[in-house]
C-alpha cells in the first residue's frame, strides 16, 4: 500500500532559495490517497463526534446481547447443566475467536464497511459484495423481531395491540420513532446505549444476590427431563444467536475514536459483560427454583424475578427486556446502516447510499435498512432465528477465509491489534468455529435451508447485475479517494 510520509513532504519551515535550476517536475498524486472536499450533500465528517470506549463497549452489547433475554430456551432444551456448561464453553468455541478476529482486522482495516472490506482485501470484490449481502440481510432479520419483542411484553398491559391493524400500527409507529433516533446521530445512539444497557442489566444483580440464600447447587447437574431428551437444534440454536455478532461492530470502526485501541479494549470488556450476564441469571434461576422446563421460554426471568423478590422486581425485569429490544435495533440499524455506506464508499452499490445527513448519519441506509425490517417482521421468532443464522455462518465462513488468506497474502501489514499466534495458529484457532458452523447447518430445517439458500443465490446474481448498471452509466458509483487501494 501507498503511504504518504513526512520524509516524502516538503518542510514547511524551509526557508525558500533561488536556483537557476530547472525544478523537477511534482511527483504524481495518487488519487486513493487524496482527501475530498465535501460535496453540498455531504457534510464534512470531521466535526462529527467520533464514538468513545464506554458507548462502544454498550454498542458491542447490545450487538450481540441485550441481556438475558431469550436465553430460557437453552434450558427448555437441555436442562440446567447443560444450558451453564453452553454458556462456559461456547464463548471459547465461537465468541473470543470471532472477537479476536474482529479486533485484528478490525484495527487492520479502521473504516466503514468492516467485514465487506476485509474479504475484499483477500479475495477480491465479489465476494466482499456477497459478505456485505448476507450480513446486510441476517442483520436486518435480526432485527425485525426486536419491535415484535417490545410488544410482546408490553401486551399484558396492552392486550389492544396483541393482534390486527392495531399491531401492525404499533409496529410501523415504533419501527420509525427508533430509525429517526438513528437518523438523528451515532453519538445519541451510544448515549442511549449506555443507559438503556445499566437499566437492564441491574435487576439481574438484584435478583442474583437476593437468590443467594435460596440457592440448590444439586439442581445445577440436572440434564434434560423431557421423555425426548436434548433439543440440539432448539439449543445450538438459542446459543450461537445469543454469543454471535461480535463482528457487527466492525461496520463502524471508521466513526470510532482512537479504533486502533478502543475497538480491543471494548471487545473485551463487551465479551466479559454478555457471558457474565447470562451465566448468572441461570445459575440463580435454575438454582433458586423448582426446575419446570416447560416454562423456561421467552419471558420467564420476569417471573423468576417475580417469585424471588416479589412483584416489584418482576416488573422491573420485565420493563428491562422490554428497553433491551429498543437497544439492540437502535445498535444493528447502526450497524447495518453504516456497512451500507462503507460498500458506497467502496463502488460496490450506488453512490446514494454513501450519502450523510447533517447529523453525519448515512440516512439512505437508514431508510433501506427499516424498509426491510417493515418487510421481514411478519416472520415467526423461530423462523428469523433459524434463518438469520443460516446467512450469519456463511458470512462468518468468508470471514474466516479473509482472516487467514490476509495472514499469508500480507504478513508484513500494520495490525495495531495482532493475535499472537502464526498462519498456522490461525488456521486451528478457525476449526472449532467452523466445525460448529457444520452442526448449526446440520439442524436447520429444509424449509429455513432453502430460504437461506435463494437468498445466497440472489445475491451472487445481483453483483453482475448492478456491475452492467454501472458500465451503463443509470446509476453513478464511485470509490472514495480518500481510502486505501485494497489491491496494493
Amino acid at each position: 500500500m501507498t503511504e504518504l510520509t513526512s520524509s516524502s513532504l516538503p518542510s514547511v519551515a524551509q526557508k525558500p532559495t533561488l536556483s537557476t535550476e530547472t525544478p523537477p517536475p511534482p511527483p504524481p498524486i495518487n488519487p486513493r490517497h487524496v482527501t475530498p472536499t465535501p460535496s453540498p450533500t455531504t457534510p464534512a465528517t470531521t466535526n462529527i463526534r467520533k464514538i468513545s470506549l464506554l458507548p462502544l463497549i454498550f454498542l458491542i452489547f447490545y450487538e450481540v446481547s441485550g441481556g438475558p433475554f431469550g436465553i430460557e430456551d437453552t434450558v427448555k432444551a437441555a436442562g440446567p447443566l447443560l444450558s451453564i456448561l453452553g454458556f462456559i464453553v461456547f464463548p471459547f468455541i465461537w465468541s473470543i475467536p470471532e472477537a479476536l478476529i474482529t479486533a485484528e482486522m478490525g484495527t487492520m482495516f479502521p473504516e466503514n464497511g468492516g467485514y465487506v472490506v476485509w474479504v475484499s482485501s483477500a479475495i477480491g470484490p465479489y465476494w466482499g459484495f456477497q459478505q456485505g449481502w448476507v450480513k446486510w440481510l441476517s442483520g436486518v432479520i435480526d432485527n425485525a423481531l426486536y419491535p415484535i419483542l417490545f410488544l410482546d411484553y408490553l401486551e399484558s398491559g396492552l392486550p389492544v395491540i396483541s393482534s390486527g391493524l392495531p399491531r401492525v400500527a404499533a409496529v410501523l409507529a415504533l419501527t420509525i420513532a427508533l430509525t429517526y433516533v438513528n437518523y438523528r446521530g451515532l453519538s445519541i445512539v451510544g448515549v442511549t446505549a449506555v443507559l438503556l444497557g445499566v437499566f437492564s442489566i441491574i435487576p439481574f444483580v438484584v435478583m442474583c444476590l437476593i437468590s443467594i440464600p435460596k440457592v440448590e447447587p444439586l439442581r445445577w447437574l440436572v440434564v434434560s427431563k423431557k421423555v425426548k431428551g436434548v433439543d440440539f437444534s432448539l439449543y445450538l440454536n438459542t446459543l450461537f444467536w445469543n454469543l454471535n455478532y461480535w463482528d457487527s461492530i466492525s461496520t463502524i470502526s471508521g466513526e470510532v475514536d482512537k479504533p486502533s485501541e478502543t475497538l480491543p479494549r471494548a471487545l473485551f470488556y463487551a465479551l466479559l459483560l454478555v457471558v457474565l450476564s447470562y451465566i448468572f441469571p441461570v445459575l440463580s434461576g435454575t438454582g433458586a427454583m423448582p426446575l419446570d422446563q416447560r416454562l423456561w421460554t421467552d419471558g420467564y426471568f420476569a417471573d423468576i424475578g417475580k417469585a424471588i423478590g416479589g412483584g416489584w422486581l418482576g416488573w422491573w425485569i420485565r420493563a428491562a427486556a422490554a428497553t433491551s429490544n429498543v437497544g439492540m435495533f437502535l445498535a444493528e440499524m447502526s450497524s447495518d446502516s453504516f456497512q451500507l455506506l462503507g460498500m458506497a464508499e467502496r463502488g460496490m452499490i450506488p453512490e446514494f447510499f454513501g450519502k450523510r445527513s447533517r447529523y453525519g448519519t448515512p440516512w439512505v441506509g437508514i431508510l433501506f435498512s427499516a424498509s426491510g425490517v417493515v418487510l421481514l417482521s411478519w416472520l415467526s421468532f423461530q423462523e428469523i432465528v433459524a434463518a438469520e443464522n443460516l446467512l450469519y455462518c456463511f458470512g462468518m465462513v468468508l470471514e474466516f477465509i479473509a482472516f487467514v488468506r490476509l495472514r499469508v497474502k500480507r504478513p508484513a501489514a500494520s495490525r495495531p491489534f495482532k493475535i499472537p499466534v502464526g498462519v498456522l495458529g490461525s488456521v486451528i484457532m478457525c476449526v472449532p468455529p467452523t466445525v460448529l458452523i457444520g452442526f448449526v447447518a446440520a439442524f436447520s430445517s429444509l424449509r429455513v435451508a432453502g430460504v437461506s439458500l435463494v437468498a445466497v443465490v440472489f445475491g451472487l446474481v445481483l453483483q453482475p447485475c448492478l456491475k452492467q448498471v454501472e458500465k451503463k452509466g443509470w446509476v453513478k458509483f464511485s470509490v472514495s479517494s480518500h481510502l486505501p487501494d485494497l489491491m496494493a
